[in-house]
């Protein structure tokens, strides 16, 4: 492979999950963590990516790839088969932490009907629901950071800190049997204090993040209850996370 070729399969690469710590990187291009370090320089310079501490994100000045409608785009029909499966498992009238990931989002469109109580830090799921007489809304409060369409900072993991919930419904950027990662630092200790709030821990991933790790630590496994993923999920890593005591369901795709 060429020094060109590799580049533009980072970029590529980049472009499809947002962000990739510089050993996902060095694996996906099959060459050392220095070459692609050095790959990240040249394509950083380009303007056509920003480097992170260990790694990089994709930088999209006329479709920001990190925008909730840009990144709700992404696995579209996986996300609507975990919310679909997600949404069975919450009984009615229960109290539930939702997160703002794109994926969670899907679960929220089904639980109208649970008449649920919904505490969350998700712009676009308060939106959701905003004027629903079936669902009490509570909104965490905090700073807004729009282009994750969440809100962030002390206040938002305060108000997690003094509730307490049935269940909570979150996402992450990558899982492997290590624990849970994720690309945005900053939502680290808000979904800390969700998982410390809640009786039952459920994560949506979609089979992109299995054996992905961004580049936050968030968790190891053990507060992890019940994973839900979709059909094209690496069966080898579900089957070691059910023997390390998760249920991992796998959400039908019809």
């Amino acid at each position: 492979m060429t020094a060109d070729e590799r580049k533009h399969r980072i970029e590529s690469y980049l472009q499809k999950v947002e962000f990739a710590s510089l050993e996902e990187l060095a694996k996906h291009v099959e060459a050392s963590v220095s070459t692609v370090r050095r790959d990240l320089t040249v394509l950083e310079a380009g303007g056509s990516l920003k480097r992170t501490h260990g790694g990089a994100r994709i930088t999209a000045p006329k479709s920001d790839e990190f925008m909730f409608s840009a990144r709700d785009t992404h696995q579209l029909d996986e996300k609507e088969h975990i919310g679909k499966a997600c949404a069975e498992l919450i009984r009615p009238n229960q109290s539930v932490i939702i997160d703002a990931g794109t994926t969670v989002y899907h679960v929220a469109k089904f639980l109208e009907e649970k008449s649920p109580q919904i505490v969350t830090n998700s712009l676009p799921v308060a939106n959701l629901y905003a004027a629903a007489s079936r669902v009490e809304l509570v909104v965490s409060g905090g700073v807004i950071y729009p282009r994750l369409g969440v809100m962030v900072g002390p206040l938002a993991v305060e108000a997690f800190s003094k509730i307490h919930a049935d269940v909570a419904i979150m996402s992450a950027g990558g899982i492997t049997m290590e624990g849970l990662t994720n690309s945005h630092g900053l939502l680290i200790d808000i979904q800390l204090a969700m998982m410390r709030a809640a009786a039952k821990v459920i994560m949506c991933l979609d089979h992109t993040k299995f054996g992905r790790r961004s580049v936050t630590p968030l968790c190891d496994l053990e507060p992890i209850d019940i994973i839900v993923t979709d059909s094209q999920a690496p069966m080898d890593l579900v089957e070691q996370l059910r023997a390390k005591g998760i249920e991992v369901i796998v959400a039908p795709s019809a």
